[in-house]
């Protein structure tokens, strides 16, 4: 079964990387979810001052701002997509995630068959 794992920054570096881990914590991660053969897709997100946010009302008018800015200081900053057996199987993997230290967190959810 495919799981996204949603990987939130609770802390940012000056540089913008998670404040907690480091490039190599990531290469090693990324290596042993290949190696174990439950890679599905995954990508790091440009930094949140490039995001732009777009809403439509009732009546089809389009509004576009910059942001998100939400009032947290949680930002996502990647995913990835595990094949996995379970949601244990899945929780294991988002525990090892860098992404879940300190002040980080790792959501976890299922990805929906919509051929089902």
């Amino acid at each position: 079964m495919k799981y996204m794992l949603l990987i939130n920054a609770g802390s940012v570096a000056g540089d913008g990387s998670a404040a907690e881990c480091d490039v190599q914590d990531w290469v090693n991660y990324d290596k042993a979810v290949k190696d174990a053969g439950v890679f599905v897709s995954g990508e790091s997100l440009a930094d949140l001052v490039t995001a732009t946010t777009v809403r439509v009302a009732s009546d089809g008018a389009r509004t576009v701002v910059d942001g998100p800015f939400a009032e947290t200081r949680e930002v996502l900053g990647g995913f990835y997509v595990v094949d996995v057996p379970d949601l244990d199987a899945a929780l294991d993997w988002a525990a090892r995630c860098p992404g879940a230290l300190g002040s980080g967190s790792v959501v976890v959810r299922p990805v929906a068959d919509m051929g089902a």
